[in-house]
């Protein structure tokens, strides 16, 4: 059974990888184009074969029939063993023709190692399209509460002024309740964020009135929505699952 079978838990779906994926990938007519392009996309001027091969198992999706390849379950026992069926070409600068062959040896030899010890496999998508945030601006009563659950975490001067020093973890608050995950965690996320919050002043430390600081931060949510609108981004969570030792029972005596 292949990688299509899948059992939802949640928000995961459980794969079992067995080696089926990456020969169909192997024989499949972009084969040659999609290794060349993730061969140019790796950049490892004078790196060695293996690093540059390694590489190119991290970009490799589960689509393609490829656990995460710097899980330590993985790299133990598919990868490492993959690795070991590389020439010898040491000394020698990897070129496209070369790591074309040499590629295609280590995906039959995964394959082979996923047949024999297949890869439980948790995987998530999520696509984050500004659908989340259009809810939250569109239900009033809930954008009144969570804002207002920002502005309460943030300092205030005298007269109830707020510096803008404090915008970015207020809008951590609203990010959470708008589906979008915590600035630091995925890179597509922090550079939409870092290029809505360009149109807007938010690192003058001026201080401004409640009111202003609501408004900024209801403007940039919107930059935020329209850029993922025009371009949504999807992120893949794949992590090993390790399967529980079956309990041997022992049966009573008579």
């Amino acid at each position: 059974m292949g990688m299509a079978a899948g059992l939802k838990r949640d928000a995961f779906v459980i794969l079992r990888i067995n080696g089926e994926e990456l020969l169909e990938f192997l024989k499949s007519p972009t084969f040659e184009s999609d290794t060349l392009s993730i061969f140019s996309e790796i950049g490892l001027p004078g790196g060695s074969l293996q690093d540059n091969i390694m590489e190119a198992f991290v970009k490799l999706t589960v689509d393609q029939g490829m656990p995460p390849a710097t899980d330590p379950w993985v790299v133990s026992n598919i990868v490492k063993p993959a690795l070991q069926s590389l020439g010898d070409v040491s000394g020698q600068p990897v070129s496209q023709a070369t790591f074309l062959v040499e590629f295609k040896r280590a995906i039959e030899s995964m394959a082979q190692h996923l047949k024999e010890k297949p890869a439980i496999v948790a995987h998530s998508q999520n696509t984050f399209d500004g659908s989340g945030i259009k809810k939250l601006l569109s239900n009033k009563f809930e954008l009144h509460k969570i804002m207002n659950s920002a502005i309460e975490s943030v300092p205030k001067g005298q007269n109830g002024e707020i510096s803008k020093e404090y915008f970015h973890g207020a809008l951590e608050i609203l990010a959470s309740s708008a589906g979008l995950p915590p600035f630091g965690t995925q890179d597509k996320m922090d550079n939409i964020r870092a290029e809505a919050l360009k149109t807007f002043e938010v690192n003058d430390q001026k201080m401004v009135s409640e009111e202003e600081f609501k408004k900024l931060l209801t403007q940039v949510l919107k930059t935020i929505m329209q850029l993922l609108e025009a371009n949504p981004i999807s992120v893949s969570v794949n992590s090993i699952v390790h399967e529980p030792h079956a309990s041997s029972s022992t049966p009573s005596s008579p």
